[in-house]
């Protein structure tokens, strides 16, 4: 048998698949089957900053027209907001009464504001780690990429002065000096870094003229993302590094482990064959490890960077032509 456990955040970890924060990780009952399937940890389904101030903006508006809608305005965001808080604080304690594998909160999140004071909750409830998934679309011309990064940045210091435990920040590729992003947000004294989170991608009907979703699953094609960044990162970030999108197998959670990733998150792989795939997929990985020269997870771990350092050249490597030139031969 081959010596799976790992450290995530300072977190004893029995194995490095890490369920992400999906639909599946919203009740404590599924979250049970997950640690009976024998996930490393789970991360639960989002608490969404905007969903709360939707909430709240609705519930004013429909008041709005009557003779006491201002004066409901205060009751209404405190009610709404204490109503979401405390259904996820409930989960993080059903959670941890329930499971022993650690339990990592989520917050979906947008700003700096409103929400930050909701971390000091989630700790107090139990919760093993809180991961903060920040994505601020670049869609505005009038805000430069210096205004977008310091929200980043501005997050992480209002979460850390509300709580002690671990903090993971996930975020998506798009900065304008992504190497340069990692490295500072990694300097700040957060736990990890979870690339890359997943968006909404837009299409068009062309039938109905309007405009659609494409799959909410990820593909195993968007692995070499993550992949590429995690092996140009590792050793250069100073906290953990996490792979998330496009994790669908065993050869997949191998492969962001040897480019030095700490742990492997999966979500859409489950719902297409179900949580009962993880033992699936931690027994591969288990014969895997056991039959090659590394033997465990942390000797795994990093290893095609320390194998050949003339590898992360080939992770930089953006141009076809070397590659077509010479294939085929």
């Amino acid at each position: 048998m081959a010596d799976l456990s790992t450290t995530y955040m300072g977190l004893n970890l029995k194995n490095p698949l890490v369920v992400s924060s999906c639909g599946l990780t919203g009740t404590a009952d599924t979250i049970v089957e997950i640690e009976k399937a024998g996930a490393g940890a789970v991360v639960l389904k989002s608490i969404f900053e905007e969903q709360i101030l939707g909430e709240i903006k609705s519930m004013a508006e429909s008041g709005s027209n009557v003779s006491y809608g201002a004066e409901a305005d205060d009751y209404l965001a405190y009610y709404v907001k204490q109503n979401n808080i405390e259904e996820y604080i409930s989960l993080i304690r059903e959670a941890k009464a329930r499971t022993s594998i650690p339990i990592i909160a989520s917050v979906n999140c947008q700003s700096s504001e409103e929400w930050t004071s909701f971390s000091k909750r989630i700790e107090e409830a139990g919760a093993d780690a809180l991961e903060i998934n920040l994505f601020i679309m670049p869609s505005d011309p009038k805000q430069t990429s210096k205004d977008i990064e310091n929200i980043y940045f501005s997050v992480i210091k209002k979460v850390k002065e509300e709580i002690s435990i671990p903090i993971a920040l996930k975020i998506g590729c798009y900065f304008t000096g992504l190497a340069e992003m990692i490295y500072n947000l990694s300097d700040t004294g957060i736990d990890a870094l979870v690339l890359f989170n997943r968006f909404m991608a837009p299409d068009i009907d062309i039938e109905k003229m309007e405009i659609t979703v494409t799959s909410v699953y990820s593909s195993p094609e968007e692995l070499s993302n993550p992949l590429r960044w995690i092996g140009l990162m590792a050793g250069k970030a100073k906290c953990d590094l996490a792979a998330s999108t496009g994790i669908h197998d065993t050869e997949g959670v191998i492969k962001v482990l040897a480019a030095g990733a700490s742990t492997a998150y999966m979500a859409s792989a489950l719902y297409n064959k179900g949580i009962e795939y993880i033992a699936a997929i931690l027994k591969e990985l288990d014969a895997w490890i056991d039959k090659s020269h590394y033997h465990s997870v942390e000797h795994l771990r990093g290893s095609l960077e320390r194998k050949d350092r003339g590898n992360r050249n080939r992770y930089e490597r953006a141009q076809f032509m070397k590659y077509y030139s010479s294939h085929g031969k």
